[in-house]
């Protein structure tokens, strides 16, 4: 049994497709499946249905994949201990990140990140948040920006900041009149809406009260994946829809005029940055959780500023 037979079983699994597997392994189908039936052989087991498709791991094989998801884990923390111990930050940093977060922080903070930490490099992928912990629980990220409180069993989280919630609001809504809002005052069925599967659309719908079942009461039913199209839609069709705090710093002065903050305590999310329990690439993980903090920090003072609301009630 060998180190490499065991990541090409973790890759089995985790992809369910001998080709892709032997892809993201960087070695040939053939191979990969010759180095799979030695091990069977070896063990005296069957690790994969090959009937199934997508492939599955036998009962016997899910055990094995676990342990083996636990000896690499354990072989990984290897150079990172050595890079700890010589206080570098360097290495690769695969990182999730939720879709309403990704456009608004990224651009803050990678910046300073790279000029902080050359030596690393940051793969992004982003997903809902219901993707991105399956993605930490299989090894595919070491680290994942939420907005959810909810992790499974081997995921932990830490607290980076406190987004408030605003208001955009078109002209033609009688909110448009006032200054900063209160929560009652929102109707859900004015409001447009992300799709199912976002956490920020059951923010929002916590926030006013309501059932998933209900949208926007105008003729067109809508619900996007996207919140600058939402934004958009009020722009062109009226209504209004929330944004997180940070997307409004992207808007124009035209664009700003359009957004109302709410009464304080406002509303709003607690953005974490969730990783595995065995904290693989630590002094990484630390660096960039140091770094938002710095960024986001000052800029969420904004928030609290009149101005920034577009004026008091």
């Amino acid at each position: 049994m060998t180190l490499t037979q065991l990541a090409y079983v973790v890759a089995v699994d985790t992809f369910r497709h001998f080709g892709r597997a032997a892809a993201h392994c960087c070695v040939s189908q053939p191979t990969l499946s010759m180095q799979l039936q030695k091990l069977e052989e070896e063990l005296g087991v069957r690790l994969f249905d090959r009937s199934r498709k997508p492939v599955v791991p036998t009962d016997i094989g899910a055990q094995i994949v676990a342990q083996a998801r636990v000896v690499l884990h354990e072989v990984d923390r290897i150079p990172d201990l050595i890079r700890q111990a010589d206080d570098v930050v360097t290495g690769t940093l695969h990182l999730g990140v939720i879709p309403t977060l990704a456009p608004y922080v990224l651009p803050l903070v990678t910046g300073p990140f790279a000029e902080r930490y050359p030596g690393v490099d940051i793969v992004v992928r982003e997903w809902t948040t219901t993707h991105l912990l399956e993605h930490l629980a299989t090894d595919q990220l070491d680290a994942a920006l939420i907005a959810s409180a909810d992790a499974p069993a081997g995921v932990i989280t830490q607290a980076l900041f406190d987004e408030p919630f605003v208001a955009y609001v078109s002209p033609t809504h009688p909110l448009s009149a006032r200054g900063r809002l209160l929560p009652d005052e929102v109707d859900v069925g004015e409001l447009w809406l992300l799709q199912e599967g976002h956490c920020f659309r059951d923010q929002v719908l916590q926030l006013c009260g309501a059932d998933a079942g209900r949208s926007c009461a105008t003729p067109l039913r809508f619900e996007s994946g996207n919140l600058e199209t939402l934004r958009i839609l009020v722009d062109r069709t009226g209504g209004m829809t929330l944004l997180p705090f940070l997307a409004t710093l992207f808007l124009s002065d035209r664009e700003r005029a359009h957004v109302r903050a709410f009464h304080a305590p406002a509303p709003h999310r607690t953005v974490r940055l969730a990783y595995g329990r065995a904290y693989l690439k630590r002094a990484l993980i630390n660096a960039f959780a140091g770094t938002v903090r710095t960024v986001i920090g000052p800029l969420l003072e904004q928030a609290e500023a009149p101005e920034a609301a577009g004026g008091e009630a």
